[in-house]
């Protein structure tokens, strides 16, 4: 895609003065790394805190009386469940039941948020608007006017309990308060995408510069881009869309049949089809490995082979500075996706050994 095609967060001028490499991402211009480079980055995450821009991601908006009928039925996840201050991780699906895309839903007092991937707003957003029928509801794409930061680390509860009168402390793990962060009206939710403990910010898009520099600096957080955020979260053995899951997996077969509630009470789309599928049970499971085969490493689109036979492809796969070994993610026959198989992958032509693991590569550290 040509750079001038691509959309800019607020911060991209900063990200620039930074010394950011700066790469297309989800139809974005935004950070891939700073000067430190991404192990430096990744490693101030796990040890202390980093900073995060991610306001490329996008928001629905959904008022109105019926809303939470709407998104029960828009969502796989049971919506009912939720309290105001509340949030959860869901998906979005197709009539197979398989992922048009993961979200987080946030259930305030007088409206819900759907936080969606920035590859995904358009199609996404099709899909919401498409089951509104006669709802009353109203939706709207706040996606641009939106800024987003993620604060993370083991210290990132400290550096945000400094700038604000709002009681982070006692913020549960998928909760969210609303308040002044450095002076900017936010909302601040315990959630992250790192396995470490931290908030992600959600500000108007006018004051994201100013949260920004209260957290980046000298003695506080390191501005951290996307090519930690991406080492981070396989350690973590968290999925992306367009590798990990996509319009051709479900939940079930991708270990996440936690966001699935065939029993809530709405229908939604994909309903059928994952009841099928849960009675018959799934044909294959996401792994995760590690290549025993010294200074290899298996990137996305590599093919898997198991008994000689191609079972499926890399899906992510990369080294990352924690496990500091070359790792990845791959769907495996259900009966032998478990830990310690022996599977092979064709790295430029070359069978490499490598070995299923048990997700996650790195414990989460998650503050309940």
């Amino acid at each position: 895609m040509a750079t001038d095609n691509l959309k800019r967060t607020p911060l991209h001028a900063l990200h620039a003065s930074l010394g950011a490499k700066l790469v297309p991402f989800g139809g974005y211009e935004m950070p891939v790394q700073y000067r430190d480079g991404i192990a430096a980055e990744h490693r101030a995450v796990r040890e202390a805190v980093g900073v995060f821009d991610i306001s490329h991601m996008g928001e629905f908006e959904v008022t109105g009386p019926d809303r939470n009928a709407f998104v029960q039925q828009v969502t796989c996840n049971d919506v009912g469940a939720l309290k105001p201050g509340q949030a959860q991780y869901s998906a979005l699906l197709t009539d197979q039941g398989t992922f048009v895309d993961d979200c987080v839903v946030y259930r305030f007092a007088d409206k819900l948020m759907l936080v969606v991937n920035a590859s995904n707003i358009a199609g996404d957003w099709e899909q919401v608007v498409a089951h509104k029928r006669g709802a009353n509801v109203r939706l709207r794409d706040i996606s641009d006017e939106t800024a987003l930061l993620a604060v993370q680390g083991p210290k990132a509860e400290a550096l945000v309990g400094q700038l604000t009168s709002i009681g982070v402390a006692m913020i549960p793990y998928y909760h969210f308060a609303q308040g002044k962060v450095a002076g900017v009206q936010c909302f601040i939710s315990r959630t992250g995408y790192t396995g470490e403990d931290g908030f992600e910010l959600y500000c108007r898009a006018a004051d994201a510069e100013t949260l920004w520099h209260a957290f980046v600096g000298a003695g506080r957080a390191e501005p951290v881009g996307l090519g930690a955020r991406d080492t981070l979260r396989l350690e973590a053995g968290l999925p992306l869309y367009g590798n990990d899951i996509d319009d051709t997996t479900t939940p079930y077969e991708a270990g996440l049949s936690f966001i699935v509630k065939l029993e809530k009470g709405s229908p939604f789309t994909g309903l059928e089809a994952l009841k099928r599928q849960k009675l018959e049970g799934v044909k294959r499971r996401l792994v995760g490995f590690k290549v025993t085969e010294p200074k290899t490493v298996a990137r996305p689109g590599f093919a898997v082979f198991l008994d000689g036979a191609q079972v499926d492809v890399v899906r992510s796969g990369t080294v990352t500075p924690t496990v500091n070994a070359a790792i990845g993610t791959t769907y495996l026959p259900a009966d032998r996706a478990k830990p310690v198989m022996k599977i092979e992958i064709d790295v430029r032509g070359k069978r490499v050994a490598a070995e299923t693991v048990k997700l996650p590569f790195v414990p989460h550290r998650y503050k309940k």
